[in-house]
Order: structure tokens, then C-alpha cells, then sequence
């Protein structure tokens, strides 16, 4: 696959960092971003699913969103990915370690109406929120104060799609129930 005899840096460890942050500390911080760049890729492939195979009469604005969406947390997943880059880790790439870090659960392989798929899609979420807040005030104890105004602007974003998830979600719509009528 390669014709490099060696790896330039083997995954899973931590070296120097120009940010003068402590090795130690960087690390307990990079394993937390990688955990939240497996949950992005998660996310990510899941809103794509839902993106595919949106029906429906909201189908156009539903599909526009979810997009948007999944756009948003693979540039967020990036973001984080360079950070891991910058603390003097190595960012996990494989899809098998991205698995097995992940700590949110991924919707199967079948497909489901759009109502189940999005309130699986603002249970993730949810999940990402809680796990970000987390990270936000970890990073911020250990003096990486870059990471967490990094992960506060993403937990801005992350909140307004949830935000507009649940509006989705809400009983009012234009669609009429021809079975009630």
C-alpha cells in the first residue's frame, strides 16, 4: 500500500506540541477530541443515510437540512482533526478504530420514516451535547483554553441543529392526514 518502510508518527501516541501545553495534559485531551471526532463520523454517516432517503412532502427542505447538516459536522470533524494534529497526537482515521471509539450508537442499516430517523438523529444529538460540555470543561482545566473555544463554537452549532431537528419534530404541519379526512 505504502512504499514508506516506517510510520512518521505511530497512532495512539502523543509528542511535543508548539502550544507549550504539557504532554500530559494534551493527551487527556486528545483522547477526549478523538472520541468526539468518532462520535462526528457517526453522526455524520447517519445524517447522510437520512438525506438519501427522505420522503415525503417535506422531502425538498428536510433533504436541504440534513445536507447542511451533515456538511456542518464533517467540517467540524476536520476542525478537530487538525487540533488532535496540533496537541502532538495523531487523529484516529481508520473506520474500524472510528467505531470503536465512537460512544454514540448508530441507526441500522434499514430505513425508517422520517420522524423515527430524526428523532434517532436528536437522540445522537443529545448524546454529542452532553459529551462536548464534558470536553469543554476538561479541556479548560487542563489550560487549553484553545480547545474549548474551538468545541464552544461546534457546541453552538450542534445545539441549532438539534434546535431545528426538534422543530421538525413538532405536531404542527401544512401536510394534511388523508386517513382523518
Amino acid at each position: 500500500m505504502s512504499s514508506q518502510k516506517s510510520a512518521r508518527k505511530a497512532a495512539q501516541t502523543v509528542g511535543e506540541n508548539p502550544l507549550r501545553i504539557d504532554e500530559e495534559k494534551a493527551e487527556q485531551v486528545i483522547d477526549a477530541l478523538n472520541t468526539d471526532l468518532a462520535d462526528a463520523y457517526v453522526l455524520y454517516h447517519q445524517l447522510h443515510k437520512h438525506h438519501w432517503n427522505v420522503e415525503g412532502a417535506e422531502h425538498r427542505d428536510i433533504h436541504v437540512f440534513l445536507q447542511e447538516a451533515y456538511e456542518e459536522v464533517e467540517e467540524a470533524a476536520d476542525e478537530i482533526a487538525e487540533r488532535v494534529q496540533t496537541l502532538g497526537g495523531v487523529p484516529h482515521a481508520s473506520m474500524a478504530t472510528l467505531s470503536d471509539v465512537a460512544t454514540v450508537e448508530p441507526e441500522d442499516e434499514d430505513v425508517y420514516d422520517i420522524r423515527t430517523s430524526l428523532q434517532n438523529d436528536l437522540e445522537m444529538y443529545g448524546d454529542i451535547l452532553e459529551s462536548y460540555r464534558e470536553h469543554i470543561d476538561l479541556a479548560a482545566g487542563l489550560g487549553d483554553h484553545g480547545t474549548a473555544h474551538m468545541l464552544r463554537e461546534q457546541l453552538i452549532e450542534v445545539e441549532e441543529h438539534a434546535h431545528v431537528i426538534d422543530h421538525y419534530l413538532e405536531d404542527d404541519t401544512l401536510v394534511v392526514d388523508s386517513a382523518t379526512n
